[in-house]
């Protein structure tokens, strides 16, 4: 039980400090961009806002990016077997929020791990992963 618990904390906003979250790739706007939000079927606080966040971003800055499927939005519960493809793809582990730039029909995945340290703050979430967002697409 102690060790489900600690499983279940490392996921929810504790980002590996190994990884980055620097912007995608280099110079290139991309041709798509995919969100993903993994998550457990129990989800904190946290997690959830991560990914209401995100969606939030997406639908009220790029609109028209949204609507036609240039930037795609997926909520997926790591857990269920059916998502099993995606997890690995992605190497997902817990609550997380990933980023796959496609240029050239080549995915470029990268985990945002400064959505977690900017949860607690609506305004700055969102304006910090628009511009993030925006820089993918060379706007």
């Amino acid at each position: 039980m102690l060790v489900l618990f600690a499983l279940t904390l490392a996921g929810c906003g504790q980002p590996d400090a190994n990884q980055t979250a620097g912007s995608s790739s280099a110079g290139l706007a991309a041709d798509k961009i995919e969100v993903i939000h993994f998550h457990a079927a129990q989800q904190c606080w946290s997690c959830i806002t991560v990914g209401e966040y995100a969606l939030q971003t997406i639908k009220e800055k790029f609109p028209e990016e949204y609507q036609d499927g240039r930037i795609t939005y997926q909520d997926i519960n790591g857990e269920l077997p059916a998502n099993r493809d995606l997890v690995t793809k992605y190497q997902a582990s817990g609550s997380a929020l990933f980023i796959n730039t496609i240029r050239n029909g080549q995915d470029n995945i990268e985990e945002d791990t400064t959505v977690w340290r900017l949860v607690n703050n609506e305004t700055n979430f969102v304006n910090y992963f628009a511009s993030k967002l925006r820089t993918i697409l060379g706007q």
